[in-house]
């Protein structure tokens, strides 16, 4: 087990005298140093608000998806990538050729135990992932200390200032907005904070001076970093800056293991739209693709050592509503993008959109979202066992990814 003290807006202070120095974020707890780590960084980027995984991996091959959407389906005619039975929607044509070179792929129909059509309580529950147990922790604060972090840029919270929900728990993390205004809050050269707090704990007992070396070795790495020249043109949004600067840490070897990264405003209700430009729906995939795009691209070798994955807290309901958009619903679309990812596809057990098979309105899940993840973890990460990570979860078996 970790040691719990800690310096965090979301711990206990354990050292009164830090409370309300650290910015950004930073999150400062004790880990002990594990194996040097050799798996991919993963990259978790949550489609906040609801993601309508039945607009982006398209199921043309079930009637019953045109029935239940006569405004708002993507047609036949209008995939890209399609296989008879899944289509892309044409909004993510910029990731086409990852598709088709087998490095971006989906999974269908997952979901979670004990759905939930409240955004607060379902994603609580995705990002604790310990059903049934009473584990409060996030699960890539678990994955991070299975996994030996001891980096101090191990886990990061990219494009926030505010500690992710994922992260929680005693394993050190930090939550920055970006990297080039990431500082000890205050510490300028009239005010020497982290200069001061070093000197503050030098020669004190370990487990008292090991938050404020946490906090210098953060700094100092940061600030060791220097300009940052993209490989690639990012779109001028701050999922396109968040992910440029997630790239730029992973090629940086800074020893990032998880970052987690937020892309919001999927709660479409209304106006969903068409498949065409300058619809919601539309426009806001683009947005993803292009930011996911420049991502890759501007990760060029180092994209064979990372795995992104899309989680979302539900998917929509199958059938539109009077506005011609889709309310809270249940089974949902996973999206995964990296250099050991086999795409190219649509993984998954896809039930049917006939009225008697759907679970109470929605698509019915018949995947665990944590096995999917589980997958990743053990084949790309290098994690043993999941028990520590998500209890009672055994991962998939459906060749998501090939091994490291």
């Amino acid at each position: 087990m970790l040691a719990s003290c800690c310096v965090s807006r979301r711990g206990v202070l354990a050292l009164g005298a830090l409370s309300g120095l650290v910015g950004a974020g930073l999150d400062t707890r004790l880990a002990f140093a594990g194996t040097p780590y050799t798996g991919d960084t993963l990259v978790v980027l949550s489609l906040r608000g609801g993601f309508d995984g039945l607009s982006a991996i398209v199921p043309i091959g079930d009637h019953d998806y045109y029935t239940a959407r006569p405004g708002i389906a993507v047609p036949k005619s209008a995939v890209i990538a399609g296989d008879g039975m899944f289509g892309l929607h044409p909004a993510l044509a910029p990731l086409l050729a990852r598709w088709k070179a087998g490095t971006f792929g989906a999974v269908q129909a997952v979901g979670q135990p004990n759905p939930s059509r409240s955004h607060f309580q379902a994603m609580e529950d995705m990002e604790r992932a310990a059903a049934g147990t009473s584990v409060r922790t996030g699960w890539l604060d678990r994955m991070l200390g299975a996994a030996g972090a001891a980096a101090p840029l191990a886990g990061v919270a990219m494009g926030t200032a505010s500690p992710a929900r994922l992260f929680a728990g005693p394993t050190p993390d930090v939550s920055m907005a970006n990297v080039d205004g990431f500082k000890l809050a205050g510490n300028d050269a009239k005010t020497p904070m982290a200069a001061t707090l070093a000197k503050l704990y030098d020669g004190a007992p370990d487990l008292q001076a090991q938050p404020a070396r946490a906090i210098g070795a953060t700094i100092g790495t940061v600030a060791a970093l220097g300009a940052y020249t993209p490989a690639a043109t990012y779109p001028a949004t701050a999922l396109g800056a968040a992910l440029r600067d997630v790239a730029r840490l992973v090629k940086s070897n800074v020893g990032l293991m998880a970052a987690a990264v937020d892309f919001g405003d999927w709660d479409m209700h209304e106006g969903l739209g068409p498949p065409v430009k300058g619809q919601r729906m539309f426009d806001h995939l683009t947005e993803l693709a292009l930011a996911l795009e420049a991502f890759a691209t501007d990760l060029g070798t180092a994209f064979g050592r990372v795995t992104l994955v899309t989680l979302s807290e539900f998917g929509r309901r199958v059938g539109e509503n009077g506005s011609k958009g889709v309310d809270h619903g249940n089974g949902n679309a996973m999206m995964l993008l990296g250099g050991g990812v086999r795409g190219g596809k649509v993984h998954g057990t896809w039930p049917g959109l006939a009225p008697a098979r759907l679970a109470a309105g929605d698509l019915a899940s018949t995947t665990d979202y944590r096995s999917v993840i589980g997958e990743i973890l053990q084949r790309r990460c290098g994690l043993g066992a999941l028990t520590d990570v998500f209890p009672n979860v055994a991962p998939s078996s459906y060749g998501l990814v090939s091994a490291r």
